[in-house]
């Protein structure tokens, strides 16, 4: 009983009892937060990927090449998982999966190096499956130049003069180990925390419009509005505080990712990140006063924030709309805030600028949700009756249950939203910040201590490179460094003094990069332009040693380089991000959004006709009869993504329809059988939504896409299987971007419809065993 005067501590205490005895609102703030963190921490577990499967096309079946097929296996990142006559098969082998890479050594290639004529080895690899496929890439193109530093000196030796070349040493700041954990913990754990965060506090003001009751709580508070949101919102608070410990002890001891910056600067960033979340989601309660419709705007808001808060896709490469859009989001300062003092370790100084933006959007969210409550309170509406969903007489058979629940999402405004309206929202806002697909000149400072005519070229192509630019002429090192602290540089080019004259000694000049690695894709355009721009000036050098004469530049640039690697993405050749991210995205949405509805209308079933309605959704007909019913619905969604959109944006779609439909029909199914399972143990509506939004992020993770199969434990890969997101991104994915057939991803076509078999005689065995028991679920408040 609650003893406390009315005001601020009267209210928390009352909040506190409420979550106490509600089952959702447990599993929520506590349940849900450390079952995701346990998934995340289980899929990044092994930090170091290794044994990527590829393929390798050995024409030529030479001692040499042997040599080099060798030194592929020893690879650390790479094994030799097929051997393919040639490359017809290694192309099947990469679109069904079996492999990552391709190696192709051509015909004559012992005998080309022998006789100078520099022969190439290519390496074409999966670029849609956009991290693996670089992972696998960088290993083969070190173990072969590694095999190629094993060949003898003096192959392909002309006698002529051979001017020095320009070696970059690279120094990895921030992340020196290049630790992809490292970078995605810091980002992944905070972006699920900061969705739940948001669901919770609308959870706790929207019931106050349904299950209990507003005048009460505005009672509670002594009728002061300000005392009746701190003190509501305030367990939620120190809840979300502990779950950010917690997530900081995953990070910091149970990885052993070193923390660089100032932890009272970063801590008082995640109090600011959970008052802005808690109270947005309040105010978007307040505003609509609906818990269903609240939920789904909560849910839009924040699902897509981890795109728009420029982690994966830098806000350097986003467009008007992007950057303007995420601005407004509280995650996106305080991902800065995180990066900054945490990975780069920069002075609190320069950290200023993010930390005002955080500050202000904490203020403006919780000031408009604490101004709505005052004209709340003052006039509060009446409970909101019950939506009824109007039906007819029972029908039986199929048909019948087809029918109604064909109807019944049509009617229902908070099912129709997540079914039919969500998905053409989330495609048009969800790709928004990838749609410049290429991030371009990325910023670099150069220091030149040589001012001579080899550095001012350099400097010109370093310029001229389409990854990089230079934004900053540094007279020494600790001005570059100051900017690069200052996010105007992410890379510092050194042309230490006496570089030309080396070069023109015939000896090789070593230049200094500093690249920071806290964001990856930075990082990774600002060495390609950097390598690029200091090959071409090498190539140069040979040219002009030779003096334009073709023999003798060909020879000279064989001595420097006996075999030619080639590097050729398949798939995304132009290694767009959002040709990459967008296509697995758009399926995963697809099964959320339907997951959530199907289950919601087993909630409202429960709450307009308890036990006896639950029951009889749980039939054969009618559990069949309602799969097609959302099949019906699901599929303009379906279409929209893997048909419409991609074209719109530009994305590679190569798939044929009957094909996509026939991998699409047991995704989808599988999806609804899952959710009509799910939604069969929830009494009220909105619990779907509550406990099944969260979850999108880790399991995207576990598909293969963009965290590698072979780094995921084998327990967590076999158990994402139970998701139909794995098979279907998969398959999807491999038909549609990769011009894969049917019978390259049989397997998943396979795993799907057992999944849809599964899930059916569970949705039908549930809905009994539930109905028995007289509709006690884990729900149940």
């Amino acid at each position: 009983m609650i003893t406390a005067r009315p005001g601020l501590l009267r209210v928390a205490i009352r909040e506190v009892v409420w979550i106490a005895h509600d089952r959702v609102a447990l599993l929520l703030v506590i349940g849900i937060p450390l079952l995701a963190f346990t998934l995340l921490a289980a899929t990044f577990s092994n930090a170091v990927i290794r044994d990527l499967r590829v393929d390798v096309v050995d024409q030529d079946r030479s001692q040499t090449s042997m040599i080099f097929v060798q030194a592929i296996n020893a690879a650390p990142a790479v094994e030799v998982a097929s051997r393919s006559s040639d490359l017809t098969g290694a192309m099947r082998a990469i679109r069904s999966g079996e492999a990552i890479a391709t190696v192709y050594i051509p015909q004559d290639f012992e005998r080309d190096i022998l006789a100078g004529r520099r022969p190439q080895i290519v390496i074409f690899h999966n670029k849609q499956y956009y991290t693996p496929g670089n992972i696998a890439s960088g290993g083969l193109q070190a173990a072969i130049a590694a095999a190629v530093a094993t060949l003898p000196k003096d192959t392909g030796g002309s006698g002529t003069f051979t001017p020095g070349r320009l070696v970059v040493e690279q120094y990895v700041l921030t992340n020196p180990a290049l630790n992809y954990v490292q970078f995605l913990l810091r980002a992944v754990l905070p972006m699920v925390l900061h969705v739940i965060t948001a669901i919770a506090g609308g959870y706790a003001v929207g019931s106050e419009f349904g299950s209990r009751s507003l005048r009460e709580w505005i009672d509670a508070a002594g009728g002061s509005p300000l005392a009746a949101l701190v003190g509501k919102l305030a367990p939620y608070f120190g809840i979300f505080i502990v779950m950010m410990a917690v997530e900081l002890g995953i990070i910091h001891s149970l990885f052993q990712i070193p923390f660089r910056g100032d932890p009272v600067l970063v801590g008082t960033a995640a109090c600011l990140l959970i008052v802005a979340y808690l109270a947005l989601g309040a105010l978007l309660q307040l505003l609509v006063r609906n818990l269903a419709l609240g939920l789904s705007l909560t849910g839009i808001v924040c699902s897509p924030a981890f795109g728009f808060a420029g982690v994966g896709f830098p806000i350097l490469g986003m467009g008007t709309f992007g950057r303007a859009w995420g601005a407004l989001l509280p995650l996106r300062w305080y991902i800065q805030i995180l990066f900054d003092q945490a990975a780069r370790g920069v002075p609190a100084r320069d950290t200023a600028q993010p930390f005002m933006m955080l500050s202000i959007l904490a203020v403006i969210f919780f000031g408009s949700a604490w101004l709505r409550l005052r004209t709340v309170a003052r006039a509060p509406i009446a409970k909101a009756p019950e939506e009824i969903v109007r039906e007819g007489p029972d029908q039986a058979g199929i048909v019948g249950a087809f029918s109604a629940e064909y109807g019944r999402v049509l009617r229902d405004r908070g099912v129709f939203g997540l079914v039919v309206l969500a998905p053409i929202i989330y495609g048009l806002l969800y790709p928004q910040p990838y749609l410049g697909q290429l991030l371009r000149k990325v910023p670099i400072a150069v220091v030149d201590n040589d001012t001579s005519d080899l550095s001012r070229s350099l400097i010109q192509m370093l310029d001229a490179d389409e990854a990089i630019r230079i934004a900053a002429r540094a007279d020494t090192l600790a001005q570059a460094q100051a900017a690069l602290a200052r996010r105007e540089v992410f890379g510092i080019v050194g042309i230490p003094a006496g570089t030309e004259r080396e070069v023109l000694k015939g000896n090789s000049a070593r230049l200094p990069a500093y690249v920071d690695s806290a964001y990856f894709l930075l990082y990774n355009r600002a060495v390609q332009g950097i390598s690029e721009a200091t090959g071409a000036v090498s190539a140069d050098l040979i040219a002009r040693g030779a003096r334009s004469n073709g023999s003798l530049y060909r020879a000279a640039l064989v001595k420097s380089a006996p075999v030619e690697i080639l590097n050729q993405p398949l798939f995304n050749p132009t290694s767009g991000y959002g040709s990459y991210i967008v296509p697995a995205a758009f399926i995963l949405i697809l099964q959320q959004t339907l997951l959530m509805g199907a289950a919601t209308l087993g909630g409202v079933a429960f709450e307009q006709g308890g036990p006896g309605a639950r029951r009889r959704r749980g039939t054969a007909a009618a559990v069949l009869g309602q799969g097609l019913a959302h099949l019906v619905l699901a599929l303009p969604g379906f279409a929209l993504y893997l048909i419409v959109l991609p074209r719109v944006y530009g994305f590679t779609a190569v798939g044929r329809v009957p094909e996509m439909l026939a991998l699409g029909i047991p995704f989808i199914l599988a999806v609804s059988f899952m959710g009509q399972f799910v939604g069969a143990w929830f009494k009220r509506r909105e619990t779907a939504v509550l406990l099944l939004i969260a979850i999108s992020l880790p399991l995207f993770f576990l598909v293969g896409v963009s965290w590698p199969l072979e780094a995921i434990p084998d327990g967590l890969r076999i158990a994402s299987r139970a998701f139909p997101s794995t098979s279907g991104i998969d398959g999807l994915v491999r038909l549609n971007q990769m011009g894969a057939t049917l019978a390259d991803v049989s397997t998943d076509w396979i795993r799907l419809w057992i999944l849809a078999t599964v899930y059916a005689v569970l949705a039908i065995l549930t809905s009994w065993l539930v109905s028995m028991r007289g509709g006690a679920d884990v729900t149940q408040s």
